[in-house]
């Protein structure tokens, strides 16, 4: 799939991305929505994944709930949801049940143990975040304002602006291609 950005990423803003030791993933705390074509992707590399899963939620057939909704960005039209479980220790109370303990992804972790990319079984949507899609679906930040006020945010204050591309560099570069990622950055649209 293709992706575009919305203008808003060209500019700069005193925000800086969190450190998993600072904020033990909790962005993890409700889940997430997955492509029906990451579903059977993930579950179909079960016997890979499941190694790494937190204690008790090996078997695959828990790993996503019931919920199923339309979505216009996914490539199959549809998303499905992770699991919640109860975490009275994580952000929330609650957290995705790929949450491994060390506050990795179990999915993550079993693509870095098998040498793949580390992204390779992260579902599109949390790989994005927090970065969102706009009306038009196109790469964009939402209210910066009400994310710093979450103590839970994924964004922590900068002391000077720094351009949102370079903040968000690892994602675009994923979305978007190397290639392009390179125009961006030299002003180049794309």
């Amino acid at each position: 799939m293709r992706y575009h950005i919305n203008p808003r990423l060209l500019e700069s803003a005193p925000l800086r991305r969190c450190q998993l030791d600072e904020c033990h993933a909790a962005c993890c705390l409700h889940g997430a929505w997955v492509d029906q074509v990451e579903i059977k992707d993930i579950r179909s590399h079960a016997k890979m994944i499941a190694p790494h899963m937190p204690i008790g939620v090996i078997d695959p057939g828990g790993w996503f709930d019931e919920r199923i909704e339309t979505d216009p960005h996914a490539i199959s039209g549809q998303v499905g949801h992770t699991t919640v479980l109860s975490a009275p220790d994580h952000y929330g109370r609650t957290a995705c049940i790929f949450l491994r303990d060390d506050h990795k992804c179990a999915l993550q972790t079993a693509a870095t143990q098998e040498r793949l990319h580390p992204w390779r079984f992260k579902p599109f949507y949390c790989i994005l975040h927090p970065l969102d899609l706009d009306e038009l679906g196109r790469i964009t930040l939402d209210d910066t304002d009400l994310m710093l006020a979450e103590p839970g945010s994924c964004l922590r204050p900068a002391q000077n602006p720094i351009p949102l591309i370079e903040t968000f560099a690892e994602e675009l570069r994923y979305l978007l291609g190397e290639r392009n990622y390179q125009k961006l950055k030299s002003g180049q649209k794309i």
